[in-house]
């Protein structure tokens, strides 16, 4: 199957070698002088620009977007007037699901086809395959399924509904993937201050042995602590790309409890304020009553 792709990122780049691995033919694009090479370099026909990307495919063409949620609606823009009837835009990326929703009613009002996909599987992606969550019509679905098939692992692909559905379970996938985190996070954390000395590597393999809390995040922890054991080498600074946030509005939209998900979220911004004031105010109002205070020095 022929295809274009907008966004050339470490997902990007992975998914376009693995389409080409898999048979199907990828016209390639991404923003900056190095596009050209990083397209030659996943095995695809590199393009110039949007124009001519749409120029080089044939009609009803297939264009998927790997680029961040904040640039997609500029990118379809871009791409509207070298696009005929009955295109398909493939929205890849971690896009807000009620947005899709808009997008996909914008796009049907000009004739052009919209799927929403969240994938996951991050830079692993190219050797394990994506995990791919889709939206949109399901004869849509139907036509695309090769390009679905070659991404993702056996059974790692499905339509998940109507447009933006796709996006929806996305959102709560890293929702749930920020609860997980911070629960192992504490939990090497009170292993790592225990009397001991505990080989934290060693632990992870033996959790993942047949054990309640084996996942793939273990075995990237163990991948992690051989390399670090100490995880001196890092900074405890742990960003956000949204979907959190997304995932704790809808519960809140929908009078959903999500206590877990809420508080791993809280704890991201809390690595990022390691002397924040709010612990300054604390630890005042403690000296101010008792007496107990750590001074600067």
């Amino acid at each position: 199957m022929q295809l274009g792709l907008i966004g050339l990122g470490k997902m990007g780049g992975a998914m376009a070698e693995r389409w080409t691995r898999g048979g199907h033919e990828v016209v390639a694009y991404a923003r900056g002088a190095e596009s050209a090479q990083r397209a030659q370099a996943a095995g695809a026909r590199p393009a110039a620009d949007p124009a001519a990307l749409c120029g080089m495919l044939k009609t009803p063409r297939t264009i998927w977007l790997m680029v961040p949620a904040g640039s997609v609606g500029e990118v379809v823009e871009t791409l509207l007037p070298h696009l005929s009837q009955g295109d398909t835009l493939i929205d890849g990326g971690n896009s807000y699901y009620k947005d899709s929703v808009a997008r996909g009613k914008y796009l049907e009002g000009k004739g052009i086809r919209f799927m929403d996909c969240g994938t996951s599987g991050g830079v692993w992606g190219l050797k394990n395959g994506y995990c791919l969550m889709i939206g949109g019509d399901r004869e849509l679905f139907a036509r695309h399924e090769p390009i679905f098939r070659t991404l993702a692992p056996p059974d790692g692909y499905g339509r998940m509904g109507a447009v933006g559905a796709g996006h929806l379970v996305k959102m709560v996938h890293n929702g749930v993937e920020y609860g997980m985190m911070q629960a192992y996070a504490e939990g090497f954390d009170i292993l790592k201050a225990s009397p001991y000395g505990l080989d934290l590597k060693a632990i992870s393999h033996l959790w993942n042995q047949g054990s309640v809390v084996r996942s793939w995040l273990l075995e990237l922890a163990e991948n992690a602590f051989a390399e670090d054991p100490a995880l001196e080498k890092i900074q405890g600074y742990v960003e956000d790309s949204g979907e959190g946030r997304w995932t704790i509005l809808e519960a809140m939209e929908r009078d959903v409890p999500a206590p877990a998900i809420t508080l791993s979220l809280f704890e991201r911004f809390h690595s990022r304020r390691p002397d924040s004031f709010a612990a300054r105010v604390l630890a005042a109002l403690r000296n101010q009553f008792g007496g107990h205070a750590v001074k600067r020095k």
